[in-house]
């Protein structure tokens, strides 16, 4: 969330009128929610219809999964890239070095060709942040 220059400008006084601790505190906060990402939590029924439409044609979950055209999902929070052993990867995945977390996938979901180029995953990616946030929370479900 970026903030308009005249609040920055006003926190920015307020900061220099404060104790040095909240001095420091109130920097870092204005900061961190001006330079790092937040990822809301995402809305899993909504996150479930993007999944049926967007992404179960190659890819599966639940207690039935298994890979296909894509790789099974479930349990991808904090998998490495390319691990899973039936399916057939990309090099370019099997060497990203990527530890699946919500920045990665929210990138790669976006993006798939820019996040690991030559990957074999042929999809153009989500732009809306929301829709990526829904999917990843769906994706979350599945352990």
């Amino acid at each position: 969330m970026l903030l308009p220059m005249k609040a920055l400008n006003a926190l920015f006084a307020f900061h220099l009128s404060c104790a040095a601790g909240l001095r420091t505190g109130l920097l870092a906060l204005t900061l961190s929610a001006t330079v790092a990402p937040a990822f809301a939590a995402g809305n899993i029924e909504a996150g479930k219809a993007l999944f049926v439409s967007r992404c179960a044609s190659c890819h599966s979950v639940g207690p039935m999964a298994a890979s296909g055209f894509g790789p099974q999902l479930n349990g991808l929070s904090t998998r490495r890239a390319g691990s899973l052993k039936d399916f057939e990867y990309s090099a370019a995945m099997k060497q990203s070095g990527i530890v699946w977390d919500d920045k990665t996938l929210a990138a790669f979901i976006a993006n798939p060709g820019n996040t690991v180029p030559g990957t074999k995953m042929r999809f153009w990616g989500i732009g809306n942040e929301r829709k990526v946030a829904d999917l990843i929370a769906y994706l979350h479900t599945f352990k």
